[in-house]
């Protein structure tokens, strides 16, 4: 068993373990976009980052790709993870706004500004429509092709795939297929029709290793009581 520190709280668990399975083993929220259960790890979605270490030391790792080590200490929301994250939601609300997916983690993150060049792309690369394709398919019918911002997924030479079975799991899983609305203001990237309410307890004692984790956030059903 290897022993760390997830947000102050002291677990053991077992060897190859990722940081993002066991801060959700232990009930800790973690956003994610690329992750799914059954396929491999990929971390290319950046949203499931967690600090690790301390002081100047402490760095960003995606937590599905990281594996725990022995005296490891974890937080899993600090100021610079929300930060991060907020950041990363933009980007992707840039390039993918009508996508469901994208507006309800925007939301559930109190994103409300999006400062980029709108790009309205239909492909995000999270990988997820490949990696389902090549290993739970078994077709290897599309992949990546190109690197950088030259960076596209297709089939081979972009000719029609002579192994797809056309069995749908590449748009089952794919966050950009899965679209919301185009909303009324062109002008606005951020749907915001199901915007969370800001937490009264970040707000009021904002704390800068540890923000709020809660969901729902305790202080907040309080509120509405």
């Amino acid at each position: 068993m290897i022993n760390l520190t997830i947000n102050g709280l002291p677990v053991s668990v077992e060897e190859k373990t990722t940081l993002l399975e066991a801060a959700k083993f232990l009930g800790f929220p973690i956003p994610t976009l690329c992750h799914m259960e059954g396929l491999t790890p990929y971390g290319a979605c950046r949203l499931c980052v967690v600090e690790i270490g301390e002081g100047s030391k402490a760095k960003l790792v995606t937590s599905c790709t990281y594996p725990v080590e022995e005296g490891l200490k974890v937080r899993t929301a600090s100021s610079r993870v929300i930060k991060s994250r907020k950041m990363i939601l933009e980007l992707y609300l840039a390039s993918c706004p009508q996508s469901k997916v994208i507006q309800d983690l925007a939301s559930a993150h109190e994103v409300r500004q999006q400062r980029f060049r709108q790009e309205h792309e239909d492909c995000i690369l999270c990988g997820l429509c490949v990696r389902m394709c090549n290993e739970q398919m078994m077709a290897g019918a599309i992949g990546f092709r190109g690197r950088g911002e030259n960076r596209t997924l297709g089939t081979p030479f972009d000719v029609k795939s002579e192994v797809c079975r056309q069995c749908g799991g590449c748009i089952y899983v794919c966050p950009a297929c899965q679209l919301r609305c185009t909303y009324s203001e062109p002008n606005k990237a951020i749907c915001g029709g199901c915007a969370n309410l800001a937490p009264p307890c970040v707000e009021k004692e904002p704390f800068d290793d540890m923000m709020c984790y809660m969901s729902p956030c305790v202080a907040c059903e309080i509120k509405k009581e």
